[in-house]
């Protein structure tokens, strides 16, 4: 831990975890002492690699179940906000802001911004656009429901993240089978899944809208176009996102949309992250998620824009005057950015990669991550926590960064990896 700026505010971040470090670090410089709220007892399970450092906060409370001393522990700092840095946290936020009164979102519908069967239902109630699903408990029920909608289903956790258990179903069998691994599994969270959600598979590009909110009043910070790959067994994998201008024909109507889904699930504080297809009758939501994008979006979008979620979220709660002054404007991409996920199909420990160098010598080439490196187990890219190699790419022109995207996935491959049979054997 670290001592407290004199007199700056507080700021307690629930679940601030490493995936998140970047908004405690932009709250640390704007001269806040940041406080790590963390709402489980044990670290879950898609944290353990990289928890968190320490000595960005002058405090680490652990909720054991107590509410009323976690209350008691975060009271004694005087917050000026309470945020939560990811999915899981949520809940939490949301309760402590509430018995603090402080800003947020209320509780009221805490389980509707986490559990994404209610999420839909509550997004449908508000006579919004919503897949059709079910929450399956049971086998036979979800077969007959599958036979009755037709087509294909997607079938995930209920309360996960990163598209962790997400399956692409076109039989019921497949279905089944889907819910069968799911049912009586933990989430990345570490949480028992208790069932599984089945929804209709909406045709259409993915967006991803990525928004802060004040008052209720919202602001679209940055938008991205996933592209898709069908690989591993995986009929609808992400492989990447491009940023793209908020001129473009497509975001206007994203933007009604999400702004009536966050009112619709009384988003009214902070910032969100939504997926939306873009279905051939207009957009609807896949899911959101009540705090900051994950997987390098708000660096991404940082280098395109100039800002991100990052400081619309600061601004939010130490500046709402900025905020309010500036949440109409839209925003304008000075350079074109794209995050690419390299796709393994292979299975076993990393020997090397072959064509790094051929990567960083694209023209729009800025950055890369390898968070699988040689001499660790690698495994098929199944989602979004399974990239073994990340690629941010940047450039004046969308057209540069589009086709080095295209050979970026023309690079990727089996031949890409190089494995260390001996390590095997």
């Amino acid at each position: 831990m670290t001592a407290a700026i004199e007199g700056s505010p507080y700021i307690v971040i629930v679940d601030a975890y490493a995936a998140v470090r970047s908004l405690v670090l932009e709250f640390r410089e704007q001269g806040c002492s940041v406080v790590r709220v963390q709402s489980t007892t044990d670290v879950p399970f898609v944290y353990r690699s990289a928890p968190f450092v320490p000595e960005d906060f002058v405090a680490d409370i652990v909720h054991d179940g107590d509410l009323a001393a976690t209350v008691e522990a975060v009271a004694a700092f005087a917050p000026l906000a309470v945020i939560s840095g990811g999915e899981v946290g949520v809940e939490l936020a949301d309760l402590l802001a509430e018995r603090l009164g402080l800003p947020g979102n209320g509780t009221a519908l805490s389980a509707a911004r986490r559990d994404k069967h209610l999420m839909v239902e509550t997004v449908r109630a508000a006579g919004l656009r919503a897949a059709r699903q079910l929450r399956a408990t049971d086998a036979d029920e979800l077969a007959a429901w599958h036979r009755g909608l037709g087509g294909r289903v997607v079938v995930k956790p209920p309360r996960s993240a990163g598209s962790q258990g997400v399956s692409f179903c076109d039989t019921p069998e497949e279905s089944v089978a889907a819910f069968l691994a799911l049912a009586d599994a933990d989430d990345v969270f570490s949480q028992p899944n208790n069932g599984a959600v089945a929804q209709e598979y909406l045709p259409g590009t993915e967006y991803m809208v990525n928004t802060v909110s004040r008052d209720g009043r919202h602001h679209v910070c940055d938008v991205w176009r996933t592209s898709r790959v069908s690989a591993n067994g995986v009929v609808d994998l992400c492989d990447a996102l491009s940023l793209i201008d908020s001129g473009s024909r497509v975001v206007e109507p994203l933007t009604e949309y999400a702004f009536q889904v966050l009112d619709a699930l009384d988003i009214r504080y902070g910032p969100a992250h939504l997926e939306i297809r873009m279905t051939p009758t207009g957009p609807c939501l896949v899911e959101v998620g009540a705090r900051i994008a994950g997987g390098g979006i708000p660096a991404g979008a940082g280098l395109g824009i100039g800002e991100s979620q990052l400081e619309w979220t600061v601004d939010a709660y130490l500046r709402p005057e900025r905020f309010h002054a500036r949440a109409a404007i839209p925003y304008d991409v000075r350079r074109y950015s794209a995050i690419a996920g390299m796709v393994s199909p292979v299975e076993g420990v990393l020997g090397a990669y072959r064509g790094i160098e051929e990567i960083e010598e694209l023209e729009s080439f800025h950055a890369l991550a390898t968070p699988v490196k040689p001499g660790q187990e690698i495994h098929p890219t199944v989602d979004d926590l399974t990239y073994p190699v990340i690629v941010t790419l940047l450039h004046d022109l969308d057209e540069v960064v589009q086709r080095d995207l295209n050979t970026i996935r023309h690079l990727d491959g089996a031949a890409f990896y190089v494995l260390d049979h001996a390590a095997r054997a």
